[in-house]
């Protein structure tokens, strides 16, 4: 499971490049991101999950390959994870 700490982020991607590329080759890229996002849970990384289905759903947001998600996981938490607990604040501001 990853929470969205900066200092498990390359853990956790290198883990599912890994496991991707073992059990999951012959899965089109959306199959392997949903199956991946499944795994990204609680604090900023779940509120971030929200934005990131809610994106591939209206398809604002694509991946050409699960490398380019991955990618895209180490960028949001290891250098924009201040940024991504901006949101997650506002989000709970918003829910009370």
């Amino acid at each position: 499971m990853f929470n969205g700490k900066a200092s498990k982020v390359r853990e956790f991607v290198m883990a599912y490049k890994l496991y991707l590329r073992m059990r999951m080759r012959e899965m089109i890229v959306e199959e392997q991101v949903q199956w991946v996002l499944i795994y990204v849970q609680e604090g900023v990384a779940n509120v971030w999950k929200e934005i990131v289905i809610e994106d591939l759903d209206i398809r604002i947001l694509e991946f050409e390959t699960v490398g380019e998600f991955l990618e895209e996981i180490k960028k949001n938490f290891g250098e924009g994870v201040e940024e991504l607990k901006k949101v997650a604040e506002l989000k709970e501001v918003e829910q009370e």
